[in-house]
């Protein structure tokens, strides 16, 4: 996809970018005042490459993620993962799921649906090419480092998502019903054409701070 755009263009889009301050985290004002989730990956470390496997450039799978400290109050959880570089006006969602349990908890790899994998049935919404599926990484070549947002969020209330629910959708129901918030960065990137994505595995749990 995106790797086959000619380097010029990567260059020539490096400062276009949605920006971190647009991604649901950011935007939903939940931090202050609210608790606080802890996203983790066993894959990679908050801020650190995803490694390759999960990327356009290797299986394109769906990575591991989990957390920790969902308020007791929760109804169900929301997971979405926005790349807050893309170069549009909003951050591009790479994948959705709602109506999590309530708890902590935990998505093992190639949970979502993707190329090559079908996924363990998650209510999963569209991410930005309108497909019930895992979007992997795939930024442009030159266009820098790309960081992926992955947001866990709590909601209050019960919410009747659709079948499949859109980022517009699943805003509106952040915006009237969560109560708690947590976000793990991962990174991503195609400088000059050619790919450098480190295949870093960790032995253990590692806590985003």
């Amino acid at each position: 996809m995106l790797e086959k755009l000619p380097d010029a263009i990567g260059h020539a889009l490096h400062e276009v970018r949605a920006g971190l301050d647009e991604i649901a985290f950011n935007t939903l004002g939940l931090r202050e005042g609210m608790a606080s989730i802890t996203v983790a990956s066993l894959a990679f470390a908050d801020h650190a490459p995803i490694p390759q496997r999960y990327t356009a450039d290797g299986e394109g799978m769906s990575p591991p993620v989990q957390w920790f400290g969902v308020p007791a109050g929760a109804a169900s959880l929301v997971l979405m993962v926005e790349d807050a570089d893309s170069p549009t006006p909003h951050p591009m969602v790479h994948a959705i799921a709602v109506d999590l349990p309530a708890a902590d908890g935990s998505l093992q790899e190639a949970a979502f649906p993707s190329a090559d994998q079908d996924g363990i049935g998650l209510h999963a919404g569209r991410n930005s090419f309108l497909q019930v599926a895992w979007m992997p990484p795939d930024p442009p070549p030159g266009h820098g480092v790309h960081r992926y947002a992955f947001q866990v969020f709590a909601l209050g209330t019960a919410y009747e998502f659709s079948a499949t629910p859109g980022r517009d959708e699943v805003f509106d129901a952040l915006k009237a019903h969560a109560i708690a918030s947590g976000l793990l960065i991962g990174t991503c990137e195609r400088p000059d054409g050619s790919i450098r994505i480190e295949d870093a595995a960790p032995a253990g749990p590692l806590i985003a701070g």
